[in-house]
């Protein structure tokens, strides 16, 4: 991906947070927005589809070794193993597909992915930190959505600190003590960014 010509290249507005701050809420309702032009950033991933999901639509899903291939061949954005043999990551294309569309592109992704791509694009990127208003309203919110067993939960919330850590070094940060403020609030960053 050239650095060169980023005037034809859109923006890329991140978002990270700790699970259960409301970062997937706050992205999907500025996808809604049509004026701020955002198309979502599909991250492949090795592990076994989940549920529902749908290869494209939630992940790209690949094998180990079709993920690994690609690393070698340098055809992520960035890439993690969040858990052993169990990798996420951002490809190339997947950026290039979004921008050729005339769209910016906007990710739902863990606070090492997001500052990679800022730290890759410093000039294009606005990384946006989504704040609990506190652990205890995390650990809340995970328990309500009960989607996952009280291990897989305990073991979201003891990242939950490190990530919290990593605020300071994102450009803003949104507290979702107030969901309609925070859509507000994380709203008026990304249209002040992509208007400019």
């Amino acid at each position: 991906m050239a650095d060169k010509n980023t005037s034809k290249q859109g923006k890329l507005i991140v978002f990270s947070a700790p699970s259960g701050s409301g970062k997937t809420t706050i992205v999907r309702h500025l996808l809604k927005q049509e004026e701020l032009n955002l198309e979502f950033s599909i991250s492949a991933t090795s592990r076994e589809k989940r549920g529902k999901e749908v290869d494209g639509k939630d992940y790209y899903y690949l094998s180990l070794k079709e993920f690994k291939n690609k690393i070698k061949a340098d055809e992520f954005l960035e890439w993690e193993e969040v858990y052993r043999d169990n990798f996420y990551g951002t490809l190339k294309e997947e950026v290039e597909r979004i921008w050729a569309k005339g769209k910016h592109v906007i990710f739902d992704i863990d606070v090492s992915g997001g500052l990679r791509i800022k730290r890759k694009f410093p000039e294009q990127t606005i990384a946006i930190f989504v704040k609990p208003p506190d652990l205890n309203e995390l650990v809340k919110r995970l328990k309500e959505r009960g989607e996952e067993s009280e291990e897989k939960i305990s073991m979201r919330v003891s990242k939950a600190p490190a990530e919290l850590a990593t605020a300071p070094l994102f450009d803003e940060i949104v507290v979702n003590s107030d969901l309609d403020t925070a859509l507000e609030n994380a709203y008026n960053l990304v249209s002040e960014f992509v208007n400019n």
